[in-house]
């Protein structure tokens, strides 16, 4: 379920945010960087700890949906959380903008695929981690969110270089059916904002991604979130779960326990049974966490988003220490 389709990427005033009570700006700086060339090139900003010997990278991959680097949502901006907190604990985090962002006709392209959306230019940044001399170039890891999770064993699996990869919320439920699943929810949730005729159209649409009328030359109108027939087409095939099995690569899984989006029961139960015996994969539940991984109660809708949070700082800890000799070493505790 691409987070643009319940949570359309909105860049709030860069003044509603501020920085979490974890990040210690002192500890980094921070440059502007680019990835890729030509036409479809994209900006970045790279956190750099100062005055340490080198140590972990970490290339960040968004959600769904045509987000700027921060993954900014509303005044919110989940990866600008990540970043500054894992560069105050002494990792380099790079993070950009999405093709889809900084080029929006990219997006309409007939030929758009998740392989092109995301591993060209999170290749480019595990090469430029590698190159950096705050970064041990063993030691690049890929962190993707929702469906940069589901990408991320593509790019692991482009770069072997990677050293493991972080999924956050990343999903496994085909995403069709995840929307038809959403809009269900929603329409339960928020009858006023999710008509019926919501949820019967991505019924219809997910029907037509599921059937053998989808050829290349079907109208990108006809499909879920207006992705194009070639995105479909290949998404039908992609499986991030045998793909991470396939790496071998060490892996920590997160989930928050609220998330109406990615779910605990519709796609971490198809992590946890597919890397099922895998001692290199350590899997945990932030049970109050939602979709963003911010920490509350009750049922989670979008409405949340529009309030101003940050990353629950646990799930910076887990991210942090997994980095540090987690993905060697497992946790001191036992995983959810």
């Amino acid at each position: 379920m691409p987070d643009g389709a319940a949570t359309q990427s909105t860049t709030g005033p860069e003044l509603t945010w501020t920085p979490p009570p974890y990040a210690e700006p002192g500890r980094f700086d921070e440059h502007d960087v680019t990835l890729g060339t030509g036409p479809l090139a994209v900006s970045g900003t790279m956190s750099v700890p100062r005055d340490r010997a080198p140590g972990p990278g970490v290339v960040l991959l968004a959600g769904g949906g045509p987000f700027d680097r921060d993954e900014s949502i509303g005044p919110n901006k989940p990866f600008k959380d990540l970043a500054w907190g894992l560069a105050s604990r002494g990792a380099t985090v790079l993070r950009f903008d999405k093709a889809t962002f900084a080029h929006r006709d990219a997006a309409a392209a007939a030929n758009l695929t998740m392989t092109q959306e995301y591993v060209p230019h999170a290749v480019d940044a595990v090469d430029l981690l590698r190159s950096h001399r705050s970064v041990d170039p063993e030691r690049v890891f890929v962190l993707g969110h929702s469906m940069g999770g589901k990408a991320a064993p593509a790019v692991a699996a482009a770069a072997p270089s990677v050293a493991g990869l972080v999924i956050m919320a990343g999903d496994t439920q085909p995403m069709h059916h995840a929307a038809v699943r959403v809009a269900g929810h929603l329409a339960t949730l928020l009858p006023d904002q999710v008509p019926p005729a919501v949820v019967e159209t991505f019924r219809r649409q997910a029907a037509l991604v599921d059937s053998a009328e989808l050829t290349p030359s079907t109208p990108s109108a006809d499909l879920p979130f207006g992705l194009s027939a070639a995105y479909w087409l290949e998404l039908r095939d992609y499986d991030p779960v045998a793909i991470a099995a396939g790496l071998g690569k060490p892996m920590l899984i997160l989930q928050g326990g609220r998330d109406y989006q990615v779910t605990v029961a519709d796609d971490l139960v198809r992590w946890r049974t597919g890397l099922a015996g895998r001692p290199e994969v350590d899997i945990r539940v932030h049970e109050a966490d939602d979709h963003l991984f911010f920490p509350g109660s009750g049922p989670s809708t979008p409405v949340e988003y529009a309030t101003p949070q940050h990353v629950d700082p646990a799930v910076i800890a887990d991210i942090a220490h997994w980095l540090s000799h987690g993905n060697t070493e497992g946790f001191s505790s036992t995983p959810n």
